[in-house]
């Protein structure tokens, strides 16, 4: 069922890094004095997660993924692939506002910032104005991100992961890959840390 953040399929097929991981995509190696790390060439594990920023399942992974980041930064590379459900209203909007906050060097704030206020935006009927005040708070020039949050290239960016995602696949959110192996989840919070640790042999 989408959105359980459980999976009853399980696939030990390893999928190709450049699906999961194209080109320019967004990457994350550490979470370490309140900042988020850039890519590390030393990392030996890859995470990457396809998510809809309205899915309460993936609400409920994103703090176990920012530990991990805490836990072994420089060691794992985390990757966001965006997938909006068709039945969550506002999760298409959601990944526009947190491209266009990468646009102005916020991603990842403005992305760990839409899961801590999932509840807030979800049913509203007017999220553009919430996200707005988002990007205000994280010191963005507000006339830029409304103006990128509405542009093609944007949307273009989450179609690309919606394409990626449909490509490998996905029945589900959230679905997450462990160096190119998709991960049975079993709602274990402690699940994809002790997987990690086993990769990375600790």
């Amino acid at each position: 069922m989408s959105g359980s953040g459980k999976s009853t399929q399980v696939n030990s097929n390893t999928v190709n890094s450049s699906i999961l991981v194209p080109a320019g995509i967004y990457e994350t190696s550490g979470f370490v004095d309140g900042k988020y790390l850039p890519a590390s060439p030393s990392a030996t594990v890859s995470l990457v997660e396809f998510g809809d920023y309205e899915c309460p399942a993936c609400g409920v992974y994103a703090p176990y993924v920012k530990q991990v980041l805490t836990d072994f930064p420089g060691k794992v590379t985390y990757v966001f692939r965006n997938y909006p459900l068709s039945q969550h209203k506002n999760a298409p909007i959601s990944s526009y506002a947190v491209e266009a906050a990468g646009l102005q060097g916020k991603y990842w704030e403005m992305h760990e910032k839409m899961y801590a206020t999932q509840n807030d935006w979800s049913n509203s009927t007017s999220p553009e104005s919430i996200f707005e005040g988002y990007a205000k708070e994280l010191g963005m020039n507000t006339d830029q991100f409304l103006s990128d949050m509405k542009s093609q290239s944007v949307k273009e960016a989450v179609q690309k992961d919606i394409n990626d995602g449909n490509t490998v696949s996905l029945t589900e959110t959230p679905t997450f890959y462990i160096n190119g192996t998709k991960i049975t989840l079993s709602g274990d919070s402690n699940q994809i840390k002790s997987l990690i640790q086993k990769e990375l042999g600790i």
